[in-house]
């Protein structure tokens, strides 16, 4: 697979798992470098109606918050 031109590098598709009954988002690595994530890493989703969108944050940042 060619890479992506660094415009579009934050253009993502979502892509169906197990079926069709779930679907799938990539992230680019040097994100979840930066962030520090690990494979299998619990995280959190919030579901934003109102402006259409999604945020992921760490499950470890929510404790270091407390």
């Amino acid at each position: 697979m060619a890479r992506r031109r660094f415009e579009e590098r934050n253009t993502r598709s979502l892509f169906t798992l197990a079926g069709g009954k779930s679907f799938a988002l990539t992230l680019p690595i040097e994100v979840v470098r930066k962030w520090g994530w690990d494979n299998k890493q619990e995280l959190i989703l919030t579901v934003d109606e109102k402006k259409q969108r999604v945020i992921i944050e760490s499950s470890k940042a929510k404790e270091v918050k407390k």
